[in-house]
């Protein structure tokens, strides 16, 4: 299983992933869609946006689908609320 921690407001995403950290700018489509779009991208495959979908919720947690935007292909993950 991988994990990445991420910190969100209403327009920026920060990831932490494998202890490097990526900021994406955050495009809301309506309550329960969002675009990710790399704010600094290494490569080409990084300037791609991701579309991420929330479809289900919970006190602590949501189950979110995420591919890449005009892709077909989507995989689904689990994010935890942790408390600061």
């Amino acid at each position: 299983m991988l994990e990445t921690v991420f910190i969100r407001t209403d327009s920026l995403e920060i990831d932490i992933f494998k202890g490097v950290a990526d900021t994406s700018s955050v495009r809301w489509l309506n309550d329960c869609e969002y675009i990710l779009t790399r704010l600094n991208p290494k490569n080409r495959e990084e300037t791609k946006s991701i579309h991420i979908k929330i479809l289900t919720t919970d006190i602590n947690s949501y189950v979110f689908e995420y591919k890449l935007v005009g892709g077909t292909q989507s995989e689904r993950a689990t994010a935890f609320r942790v408390e600061e």
